[in-house]
C-alpha cells in the first residue's frame, strides 16, 4: 500500500466540486472523509444518472466506493465501471451464494470469473458464502462454490467478502477446513447478534455495517454491539449497500441521541437524493455519524479508522 498516497487522502481537504452543492449546504459542516466498502452501482436503478450519484458521493466526501460483482456478469460489469471511473470505484469479482447454482449450470463460466478476479482493478473476492434464508441454491451447492472462491482469493493474495445469512456454523466450519486463509476476511453487511460478531472478531476477521442499524430493534444485535463497544474501530468497515439499505434516520425506534447526532449536510443529503426504493453512496457520512453515536465516539474517529481499514485491506491508493 502506498502509505504516501493514502495519507494524502486522509489528511487533505475535501476539493471543490465542479457541480456547485445547493445553496442550503454551503453554510452546513465539512465534510467527513469515508470509504463506501460496499454499493451496489451495477443494479439498473443507476442505468441513467450513474455519473451523477458518483458525483453526489464525491460531494459528500465518499473518496472511494468499492462496487461488488455477485455474479459472473456483475463482476464483469463492476470491473468495466472501475476502468471508467477510475481512482474512486475499485471492483469486487463474486459469486453470491443464491447465484452459485450458475456455476454448476455452465461451469465454463468460472474461466471468465477467474480471469475477471485477476484484474488489477479487483480489489477483493466475493461477496460469497452461505445464505439458508433463501433457497435460490441449494446448501450443498452454496458450499462448493464458496470453497472455489475461498481458494481463489487464497491464491491471488486477495482479500475475501463473506455474505452469511443464518449458516455462520457452516461458514466458520468450512474455512476452518483450510491452512491457510486469504489476508483478510470481510463479513459484509453484518446483521447478527453480539454472539455471532464476538465469533468473528476472535478469529481477527473484519465486519461491515450498512444502514440497518436503523432497523434493528432486538437487544443482542448490531446496536447492542456498538454501544457495548464490543466491535474495536480497527476491525470495522462502513458501506451503504446502495440501492438497498437505506438509513432511515425517522425511525421511531431510532434513540434520540442518535438522531441529534447527524449533522445537516449528511441530513440534507440523504433526504435530497436518496430513498427506500433507492439508496446511495452519498448517504454514507449519516451513516457514520449514527455509528459514532452509538459508539459514544466523533464522527471523525469513525471515518478515519474506517477509511484507514479499507485502504490498507483492499490496497487503495
Amino acid at each position: 500500500m502506498a502509505s504516501q498516497s493514502n495519507n494524502n487522502i486522509l489528511s487533505s481537504e475535501v476539493e471543490e466540486s465542479s457541480l456547485p452543492l445547493p445553496l442550503e449546504l454551503k453554510h452546513c459542516f465539512d465534510n467527513l472523509i469515508v470509504i463506501d466498502a460496499g454499493a451496489n452501482l451495477t443494479n439498473k436503478k443507476y442505468s441513467r444518472d450513474l455519473e451523477s450519484v458518483i458525483q453526489r458521493a464525491k460531494d459528500a466526501g465518499v473518496q472511494k466506493i468499492m462496487v461488488p460483482g455477485t455474479s459472473v456478469k456483475s463482476s464483469k460489469e463492476a470491473l468495466r465501471l472501475s476502468r471508467l471511473y477510475p481512482d474512486i470505484i475499485y471492483s469486487t469479482a463474486g459469486i453470491h451464494p443464491h447465484d452459485s447454482k450458475s456455476i454448476i449450470e455452465e461451469p465454463t463460466s468460472w474461466f471468465e470469473f477467474t480471469h475477471i478476479a485477476e484484474s488489477q482493478e479487483c480489489v477483493a473476492i466475493g461477496p460469497c458464502g452461505l445464505d439458508y434464508q433463501r433457497d435460490f441454491s441449494e446448501p450443498e451447492v452454496q458450499k462448493e462454490i464458496f470453497e472455489k472462491q475461498i481458494n481463489l482469493a487464497c491464491s491471488l493474495g486477495k482479500a475475501l467478502l463473506i455474505h452469511e445469512r443464518s449458516a455462520q456454523k457452516d461458514v466458520l466450519d468450512i474455512l476452518d477446513k483450510f491452512e491457510h486463509l486469504p489476508p483478510a476476511i470481510i463479513i459484509r453487511g453484518f446483521m447478527g447478534t453480539c454472539d455471532e460478531a464476538i465469533q468473528y472478531l476472535n478469529r481477527r476477521f473484519y465486519i461491515s455495517l450498512t444502514g440497518y442499524l436503523c432497523k434493528d430493534k432486538s437487544d443482542t444485535g448490531v446496536r447492542k454491539l456498538l454501544e457495548d463497544g464490543t466491535i474495536p474501530l480497527d476491525r470495522l468497515l462502513v458501506e451503504t449497500d446502495s440501492p438497498f439499505m437505506y438509513p432511515n434516520t425517522r425511525a421511531s425506534k431510532l434513540p434520540q441521541n442518535v438522531k441529534t447526532a447527524i449533522t445537516e449536510r449528511s441530513l440534507l443529503y440523504l433526504h435530497r437524493y436518496c430513498t427506500f426504493q433507492r439508496n446511495e453512496p452519498c448517504s454514507l457520512p449519516a451513516i457514520v455519524e449514527m455509528i459514532a453515536a452509538f459508539m459514544n465516539k466523533t464522527p471523525d474517529e469513525v471515518a478515519l479508522a474506517t477509511a484507514f481499514n479499507a485502504l490498507k485491506l483492499f490496497g487503495l491508493s
